[in-house]
């Protein structure tokens, strides 16, 4: 499996694991003791310890292997490799400022910005936009621990904003670092994190993002916050030579979070301002942009208002307009303007800050000019001044006046004083900055204002500490001291909460530790600054001379150095340049701060006349910046001031005013509570670079920094205590190899066995602590645990090596011996052999032998002819039975086939018919339970009905008595009339509760209007929802044409990217060729050098030319011009040289002149004497004497020429440090390249998630289909139950009309049984009267008869219960017929009363079997219910199943996907194999540059020595000419010209034998040269069309993706479609249904309220009719199962006849394949000799017909399975039948006595009939089918709204990857851009180089042309000299004949001489030689 390629983020973010777990690393290091030493280039290098001599250490250097000696203490110790680029830096084993340095640069040029440091956050400004703020990365960061993500600006917010949250504990980020560092920009990531994740407006994320399309979603608050940021940098931010847009305060963000963690408000403080900007700037610099805003951006009308004018016109805009690279000023303005709309400022109040700023500008333009005669200013030129009080709304006059003769209070009196042009510029400028300062805190107050605008309570608080680190310049004034004293404070916090957790930390571990607070470290520092009094610090000494007159800056530093001259912190500089500077010794080292001016800044002074003008200006905003003029520093305060003296306060002025050190300091120190009493969270910004470029990093800048911002002093912290902790666990995984038998075997806790494995290793215990968790260590022991444990691997590895190479060695041993013994074998054999061979009978045996078997020669060939025959009449049978078998074979396999395909079908019936004898079989039990159940009803109601027979017939007699006593009770019946009263009042109340429900009727019918009326709007919400519909199609029509927009974009971007990168191909080949072109040149020009050097002078020229090139190496295109100008100077030089040679040429014509007359001469002095010898002695003297003198000028000459030698390896050492810096270029390049690929590789990735989510889509929109159109169905049903439910509802109301009637008769029955029992009470009464023993009884019947009532009503009640309500019934009734039997006996009079409660209970068994239709109804509902349920329940197991689906489809794209990134591992192989033949083609190119470069060095040695020569040539010319001047001497001008002969002839051999050999070297070079090129652009061009293939593959799959992309979109784009017409179909049906369910609540109530009292009395009929109904059902569901189980049993036996068949035709086929079979052994057995080929055959067709066999074998079984099957079916069938007929007969019994039971309960079932037809039981069966319906439409909702939810979510998600996409697009092509202008770039160089190039081809043609025209003057002089020396032999003949004996000395002297010349040339060709042969070699 490929691993998953890393995305453009996660590699910005994520450390690359392979590099860090790398073993050759780690033994990289532990083999060569890699330390850090100190690199003056590097801040630090890698160098391997070599010898160690006491404190000195030799070391090797691991970059270029130089060693070098470095003290012991410089030497600072590596951390392994496993420590490489670690997140946190505080888990470095080697905690030191070079390992801190080497951890921040790795992970800088791997693009990783952040880094931990314990508390801190380090980040190193990358100069370039990284691909990690996006929203994406916010949600990675979101809710995540520190340790679980990488390191981040977001993790550190979350973090914050998470312990907010949980430990309700305010939190602050404080950002510090230089100017350029990042602060603003991370401050700026903070806010918008914070917005993000804490918005209080998430709900309208959608709505806002559709409307504004940025990035990221706020709220109005949110905004706002965000847009605080563009107004306080257009009034504070400038461009600096650091910074582009460099803060100038400093500002604490306080955002305010309510408990839910919303943003409530936010509020900003700033601190040190720097207003000296807006008066004055350093060149390239800007004073505050806004400034440059406005007179950009502003449009004509408000410029006319504004007074504006050209930037130039402007004297405090020094530098005039700097333009910032990537920013225009007008666009900034606008967005400056926007900010301030957001923020909530109004037009006006725009247009007074924009004049404020322009009279800051007005200001500039005042100038004052000095009287002639006085000191007094004046203002010439009036224009500026109104201008300012024009904007500012003053009046001109009183304006000058203010200026130029202020008012000023001396004593009690007011004078007017004039001022210098000095003191008026002064308080312009003061005024200017005032202005400003102002003006800016005004706009801080009015941003505040808008940011805590919001009414709620803020519960905690998130503060951003945004603000300049600690600064050391050249020149430190008061702002310094401020910064740096503020990073004192921050450093000593930092070191109080380090303490505190680590604190925290030893304690929770348990851990015993001496704690130190390092907070106390600092203390004595911010004393000396802050201490206000015993002895008083720097800032309050500095306020105590502000008080007083005449005091100066340097009495400040004299008194300072008086009272603080002894602190530990304070120091005075050894070199004083000034009185006024002093040294505070700080955390992060020693500043020297220059107190000039510092009262002033202290004092912040102002001319008080134009603060009061100002103050009452007309216009309102500018009084609102002056309220406070009371508090400014006046003109009174500078008028008691000496001319010596700075300003102080003045008597009157003292507590009206505070200084700024006063303010400062309070300001701080609510800072710093505030800041103690949050959590603090730290993070250092580090500025790589003052270059602003990408990529590089200074090691020293990185380093004084680090030291700034306090994470060394952390470190030395970290130092002090155990910084490396390990978990138990990974302690024992990772050194339990160093404790091997300390641990036994079997389980052991963690700790003990880090204990036994400490106590084993024998470490200090002062160097770990052991904790619950973890183990502790000091610095430096994991790093001696590391290499311990290296050493151990090594050890064991180093065995396992012995162990397998002795196994190797035995093995190879083994077959050595085994050689040896076959060697031995052969030996003996061959001996043997040789022995025999001469013997005669072996001979006769050898030759015997082979003529044994010739008689049987024939014999055998017949058989063998007859064998033959018979093999071929079988090969024919064989042939033909094979053709049958196959046929056999085919329609077997065919028959084979066909029996599984009936045996599966058999199978499938038989599981089938296994299923139903299943359910029968439990049917059969559950009809025979209720059989049991009903048998024993019947049972009872039988016994039931004979006690009511024998009550009947009893009942009958009473009557009979009852009526004979009815006579006599007549009398009674008048008092009862009294009752009858009571009764009517009864009827009444029943009266007005018909009334109540006839009310009840009325409002049902108004429900129903309101249900119209609520259809109604539902339609009209539906009409609004199909517009929503359309909306949203017009939306997703515009991004489809924004993504195809996009999809241009990216094609156009990939074009480009494609021929950029040919372009960077071609410019890298062109690079490599001018290289090499430069090379040579450089050659050649070395060379005309060599030649043309001839003077000491012109030597020292050219080594001062030699040392500008050493200065200049690295820009090579100074050094091409360099070179030109020297072409030029050697030109001029050949120009010279040309006309010496022609010189040289008129002198050798005078020279032949001059011979000839020497000849005359000579034949005329053929006589000399002896003088003319003794002077040729001394001529041949001075000669000698001349000679030493030259070879003493040779060798100095020799030397000069071997230092230009050194020099010019120098030189060449250079350039080829010039192409290692080429060649790291191209790697960059490559880096780049690969880069790109990468981003490729992760556009792919995404594309295939794309394509992952449209299946998924794909899969949604079908499910969502189904759902649709099932809604739709449902939706159709609903409206046709709607049309049934109106229907019914009329019925209902027909019916209830009918139950009200039927409730009437009830009544007046009712009446008259209450009329009846009134007339029996008054005959008792009467009968009471006459008789006390009868009242008595009549008394006790009445309370029996009230009891008897009361009886009835708790009957009435308890009936709603079934059975036991039917129980109570008969139990009263018989406790009832127990009385009534009693007063028959007692009173025989009341048979008339007992005859109508007989009637009354009679009715209420009428009530009672309503009753029991009612409860009837209820269950057949209940029913109903569960049947739905079930039905929910199938549904439920259907959308099981369709997930289960999903789920494999979800695995299928799984497995796509993993064969898709096969492909691209395959790809990727496949491009790393052809950049690993790049590579090769490189290497190559490599060896053949230098073996070039080799030649040229020969070439040059050899040009060298030919210049040697040259010179030695010319200083025998010199010698020549002075011995032809020299014409005294005959004889000595000839020995003179012999020897000058010899000479020339020497060199002149010489000087042509090198040039053939220079000649051919350089032909050969440039024969190896165009070959080098010809293969590196045939490689090239392969490259190229590869990298061509391969991107024209990749577009080609990014044009399919993209187009599945919008398939995808399409697709969705319908889905939401349908989604928002199925809600709105639901919500309708949702009002509808709620409505219904309205007006069935209400119809139920009406009628439970109206059918009680039938509820009571229906308790009895309901059983034995539930019970009829069940027999019935049962019966026949019984009768059902069985015609069902008949009709299988027969298909069955069907089956069961086929199968037979089958089996029977199987059989067959198996048989007839048996004969077959035998028939083929039998033949196969006579034909046994056949060929090979028919017995494979053979077997092939056994092993077939076994495997038939076999199937066979296996059918047989199934069929005799089968058949067990059938008979087991046939037994149950037959049970079954037999069930049956019982059921049917207990069915017929029941029949029969449900029959009777019938006839018994005729009457009763008649009047139950009619009740029954007029209750709702339709109605019923409706509500419960609605009920079901609504309860499944509401889940469909549901799972609808989840849909909808979900596709929201992925909607959400398509629309952050399309803007991330869009931000991508938009940065590639910057970068694009970007390449393009440095191509532009590259190729007007690369076309620079090459005009430079053929210029010095031309140039070196030239020379070439000289060098050729010398050669033949040298061959023109070599001919003359031969004719020259024939002359002078002939001259030597001459001379020998007249003067042998005295010329034979000198001769040979010259001969010597001669041959020491020829020697010296010959040692120094043999040493160019051997010099050019070695390089050769080394070479």
């Amino acid at each position: 499996m490929s691993k998953k390629a890393p995305t453009e983020d996660e590699k910005f973010l994520f450390v690359d694991k392979d590099f860090l777990n790398s073993p050759m690393a780690q033994a990289d290091w532990a083999a060569k003791k890699l330390v850090w030493v100190p690199s003056e280039r590097h801040g630090f290098e890698a160098a391997s310890i070599k010898e160690e001599h006491g404190d000195e250490v030799l070391v090797e250097l691991a970059d270029n292997a130089k060693k070098m000696t470095v003290n012991k203490d410089d030497i600072q110790k590596m951390n392994p490799p496993k420590f490489s680029k670690v997140e946190d830096m505080a888990e470095l084993t080697c905690l030191n400022e070079a390992s801190v340095l080497h951890n921040i640069r790795e992970r800088y040029f791997s693009g990783l910005i952040y880094t931990y440091s314990g508390l801190f956050c380090v980040v190193v400004n990358p100069y370039k936009m990284l691909p990690i703020y996006s929203e994406k990365i916010i949600d990675m960061y979101k809710g995540k621990k520190r340790h679980e993500v990488p390191p981040h600006i977001y993790s550190i917010a979350d973090n914050a904003y998470r312990n907010m949250m949980q430990d309700r504990e305010d939190q602050s980020i404080l950002c510090t670092g230089e100017s350029g560092a990042g602060k603003t920009e991370n401050t700026k990531k903070v806010i918008q994190y914070l917005a993000v994740v804490a918005s209080s407006h998430k709900g309208k994320k959608d709505s806002s993002a559709q409307q504004s399309g940025s990035q990221f979603a706020y709220g109005e608050l949110e905004k706002q916050l965000l847009q605080a940021n563009p107004i306080l940098e257009a009034f504070g931010n400038a461009k600096t030579i650091k910074n582009d847009n460099s803060s100038r305060f400093g500002k604490f963000i306080r955002i305010n979070f309510d408990v839910t963690g919303y943003i409530v408000g936010a509020n900003i403080e700033t601190y040190l301002l720097e207003k000296s900007r807006c008066i004055r700037q350093a060149k390239t610099e800007r004073a505050f942009h806004i400034f440059y805003y406005m007179i950009a951006g502003a449009k004509d009308k408000l410029r006319e208002e504004l007074l504006l004018e050209p930037f130039s016109n402007y004297r405090f805009l020094s530098s005039g307009h700097v333009q910032i690279p990537g920013q225009q000023d007008d666009e900034m303005y606008e967005e400056t303007m926007e900010a301030m709309n957001i923020m909530g400022l109004t037009e006006e109040e725009r247009i007074d800050i924009l004049k404020v700023c322009s009279t800051v500008m007005q200001l500039g333009n005042i100038e004052f000019k000095k009287e002639r005669n006085q000191e007094q200013a004046t203002m010439p030129d009036n224009t500026a001044a109104q201008k300012v009080c024009h904007l500012q709304g003053i009046n001109v006059t009183d304006f000058t006046r203010a200026i130029l003769t202020p008012r000023i209070k001396v004593g009690r009196e007011v004078v007017q004083k004039a001022q210098t042009k000095e003191q008026a510029d002064f308080a312009i400028e003061a005024l200017a900055k005032a202005v400003f300062e102002r003006l800016f805190r005004w706009i801080l107050a009015r941003v505040n204002k808008a940011l805590d605008k919001t009414k709620r309570q803020g519960a905690s608080f998130l503060g951003i500490l945004d603000i300049a680190g600690f600064e050391i310049f050249e020149d430190n004034s008061f702002e310094q001291l401020c910064i740096n004293y503020t990073n004192e404070k921050l450093q000593q916090l930092f070191n109080h909460t380090m303490f505190i957790l680590e604190q925290e930390e030893y304690q929770r571990e348990g851990i015993e530790w001496n704690f130190i607070d390092f907070g106390l470290d600092l203390q004595p520092c911010i004393e000396l600054i802050e201490r206000p009094n015993n002895p008083p610090g720097i800032l309050a000494l500095l306020d105590e001379e502000c008080w007083f007159p005449k005091a100066t800056d340097i009495s400040f530093v004299e008194k300072l150095l008086n009272t603080q001259g002894n602190h530990v912190k304070f120091a005075k500089p050894k070199q004083l340049k000034d009185k006024t500077e002093f040294s505070i010794l700080h955390y992060a080292g020693k500043v020297d701060y220059n107190a000039t001016a510092w009262l002033t800044k202290n004092m912040d002074p102002l001319n008080d006349n134009v603060t009061a003008l100002l103050s009452n200006s007309s216009s309102q905003f500018v009084q609102d910046l002056w309220k406070d003029t009371d508090r400014v520093v006046g003109l009174d305060t500078i008028a008691k001031m000496t001319d010596s003296s700075m300003p102080s306060a003045s008597k009157t002025k003292k507590g009206m005013f505070r200084t700024v050190g006063q303010l400062y300091k309070e300001s701080l120190a609510k800072l710093m509570t505030t800041l103690h009493n949050t959590q603090p969270n730290f993070v250092r910004c580090i500025i790589p670079n003052h270059e602003k470029r990408a990529g590089k990093l200074d090691a020293h800048l990185v380093l004084e920094q680090l030291r700034c911002n306090g994470v060394l002093e952390g470190i030395r912290i970290c130092r002090q205590g155990f910084p490396n902790r390990i978990v138990f666990q990974e302690f024992r995984q990772r050194y339990e190899i160093l404790a091997a038998n300390a641990i036994p075997k079997g389980f052991m806790d963690g700790k003990q066995a880090c204990c036994l494995m400490i106590k084993h290793l024998d470490l200090d215990p002062n160097l770990y602590r052991i904790g619950q968790s973890k183990i502790f260590f000091r610095t430096g022991v994991l790093a001696q645990l590391e290499e311990e444990r290296d050493l151990k691997i090594t050890v064991v590895i180093i065995a396992f090596q012995a162990q397998a190479r002795g196994f190797l060695a035995r093995k190879a041993f083994a077959k050595r011996q085994q050689q040896l013994t076959a060697m031995k074998v052969i030996q003996r054999n061959c001996a043997a052999y040789l022995k025999l061979r001469n013997w005669q009978w072996w001979r006769l045996f050898t030759k015997v032998k082979p003529l044994l078997q010739v008689t049987r020669q024939e014999e055998e060939m017949s058989l063998k002819e007859e064998e033959l025959q018979k093999a071929k009449e079988v090969a024919v049978k064989f042939e033909s039975e094979l053709k049958e078998i196959s046929l056999k074979h085919t329609s077997v396999l065919e028959e084979r086939n066909a029996l599984q395909e009936q045996l599966q079908a058999e199978t499938e019936l038989y599981a089938e018919a296994e299923e139903m004898r299943v359910r029968l079989a439990a049917k059969k039990q559950e009809l025979e339970e209720i059989l049991h159940e009903m048998e024993a009803r019947l049972d009872e109601e039988e016994e039931r009905a004979q006690a009511l027979l024998v009550d009947k017939k009893k009942m009958q007699q009473q009557m009979q008595e009852l009526e004979e006593h009815l006579e006599e009770e007549e009398d009674a019946r008048q008092k009862l009339q009294l009752e009858k009263v009571t009764c009517e009042g009864k009827i009444k109340k029943l009266e007005d509760d018909i009334l109540v429900m006839e009310d009840q009727n009325n409002k049902l019918l108004k429900e129903r209007k309101l249900m119209e009326e609520r259809i109604a709007d539902f339609s009209t919400n539906l009409a609004e929802e199909e517009e929503k519909s359309k909306n949203l199609t017009k939306l997703k029509n515009k991004h489809e044409s924004m993504i195809s927009e996009l999809e241009v974009r990216l094609k156009k971007e990939e074009k480009s990217r494609q021929e950029l990168d040919k372009a960077k191909r071609k410019l890298e080949a062109e690079s490599n060729d001018m290289q090499e072109q430069i090379a040579d040149l450089q050659a050649q020009i070395a060379d005309l050098k060599a030649q043309l050097a001839k003077k000491e002078e012109e030597l020292q020229n050219a080594l001062a030319r030699l040392e500008d090139e050493t200065s200049q190496k690295n820009n090579a295109l100074k050094k091409i011009r360099e070179l030109e100008g020297h072409i030029s100077d050697l030109q001029e030089d050949l120009d010279s040289e040309r006309a010496a040679r022609n010189k040289a040429e008129k002198i050798k014509r005078d020279l032949g002149e001059e011979l000839e007359a020497l000849k005359s001469e000579l034949e005329d002095t053929l006589d000399t004497t002896a003088t003319q010898q003794e002077l040729r002695a001394k001529r041949e003297q001075e000669v000698t004497l001349l000679k030493r003198a030259i070879e003493e000028e040779n060798r100095t000459h020799e030397a000069q020429i071997q230092e230009m030698r050194q020099k010019h390896t120098q030189a060449a050492e250079e350039l080829t440090e010039q192409l290692e810096q080429a060649k790291r270029v191209k790697s960059n390049l490559e880096k780049a390249k690969q880069a790109l690929e990468k981003e490729t590789s992760e556009l792919t990735m995404e594309v295939r998630s794309l394509t992952q989510a449209k299946q998924d889509g794909e899969h949604k929109r079908k499910k969502l289909e189904g759902q649709v159109a099932d809604l739709q169905s449902r939706f159709t049903d609903s409206e046709k139950q709607k049309a049934e439910l109106g229907e019914r509802c009329s019925k209902i109301t027909v019916e209830l009309e009918s139950v009200t009637t039927l409730l009437n008769e009830a009544e007046g029955k009712n009446i008259k049984l209450s009329k009846d029992v009134s007339s029996l009470t008054s005959q008792l009464q009467d009968s009471q009267e006459l008789l006390a023993e009868e009242t008595r009884q009549k008394l006790q019947f009445s309370t029996k008869l009230r009891q008897a009532e009361d009886d009835k009503n708790s009957l009435q009640e308890q009936l709603e219960e079934e059975m036991e309500a039917k129980r109570n019934v008969e139990r009263h009734v018989s406790t009832l017929n127990i009385q009534l039997s009693d007063s028959k006996k007692k009173l025989e009079e009341l048979a008339g009363n007992i005859e109508l409660l007989e009637e009354g209970k009679k009715r209420l068994q009428r009530d009672l079997e309503a009753a029991n239709t009612q409860f009837e109804e209820k269950a057949s509902a209940y029913d109903k219910l569960e049947k739905t349920k079930n039905r929910l329940q199938q549904e439920l197991e259907d959308t099981l199943m369709d997930l289960d689906n999903q789920r494999q489809n979800v695995s299928n794209l799984e497995k796509k996907q993993k064969k898709f990134d096969q492909m691209l591992a395959e790809e990727k192989s496949i491009s790393s194999k052809y950049a690993d033949e790049r590579d090769r083609a490189e290497a190559e190119a490599r060896e053949k540059e230098t073996k070039a470069l080799s030649l040229a060095r020969a070439l040059e040695e050899a040009q060298e020595s030919r210049e040697e020569l040259e010179r030695a040539n010319k200083a025998l010319k010199m010698e020549m000419e002075d011995l032809i001047s020299s014409k005294d001497d005959v004889g000595k001008n000839v020995h003179e010209l012999e020897k000058s002969k010899r000479g020339l002839e020497a060199q002149v051999e010489e000087m042509k034998t090198q040039l053939e050999e220079l000649e051919d070297e350089l032909q050969a070079a440039e024969d190896a040269k165009l070959r080098l090129e010809v293969n590196m652009q045939a490689l090239k061009a392969q490259f190229e069309r590869d990298l061509q293939g391969r991107d024209e593959m990749g577009e080609e799959k990014k044009r399919q993706l993209i187009k599945q992309v919008r398939e995808l979109e399409t697709e969705l784009e319908d889905e939401r479609k349908q989604r928002a017409l199925a809600t709105a179909a639901k919500k309708k049906l949702e009002t509808d249904m709620k409505d219904l369910e309205g007006q069935i609540e209400t119809a139920t109530k009406g009628r439970e309220e109206a059918i009680k009292q039938l509820r009571k009395l229906q308790g009895q009929m309901k059983d034995f009719q539930r019970e009829l109904d069940d027999a019935h059902a049962a019966r026949e569901d019984v009768l059902a199962t069985a015609k069902e189980s008949e009709k299988k049993a027969k298909s069955l036996e069907a089956e069961l006849m086929q199968l037979q068949e089958d089996l029977a035709a199987a059989e067959r086929a198996r048989k007839q394949a048996e004969a077959e079979r035998d028939e083929l052994s039998d033949e196969l057995a006579s034909n046994s000799s056949g060929k090979s080929a028919l017995a494979d055959e053979k077997r092939r067709l056994e092993a077939k017909i076994s495997q038939l066999e076999e199937e066979l074998e296996e059918e047989q079984s199934n069929m005799e399975i089968l058949n067990d099957r059938l008979r087991k079916s046939t037994q149950q069938v037959d049970q079954l039948t037999n069930e049956l007929q019982t059921e049917r007969t207990t069915s017929q019994k029941n029949e029969s006595a449900r029959q009777q039971m019938e006839r018994q309960n005729k009457d009763l079932k008649a009047k139950l009939q009619e009740m029954e037809n007029q209750v709702k039981s339709k109605f019923k069966s409706s509500i419960s089918a609605l009920e079901a319906k609504v309860a499944q439409l509401e889940e469909q909702l549901e799972q609808e709204n989840r849909d909808k939810q979900a596709a929201a979510k992925s909607m959400r998600q398509k629309d952050k990857k399309l803007k991330d996409l869009m931000m991508q697009v938009e940065d590639e092509r910057k970068q694009g851009e970007q390449y393009k202008d440095q191509a532009e770039k590259s190729n007007t160089r690369m076309k620079q180089l090459k005009r430079q190039l053929e210029e010095s081809e031309e140039e070196s043609q030239r020379a070439t042309a000289a060098r050729r025209k010398l050669q033949r003057e040298l061959d023109e002089a070599t001919e003359a000299n031969d004719a020259m020396s024939r002359e002078v032999n002939s001259l030597k003949s001459k001379l020998r004949r007249g003067n042998e004996p005295s010329f034979g000395s000198t001769p040979r002297r010259m001969g010597g001489g001669s041959r020491r010349v020829i020697e010296d040339a010959s040692e120094e060709e043999a040493d160019s030689q051997s010099d050019f042969n070695g390089t050769k070699a080394a070479e």
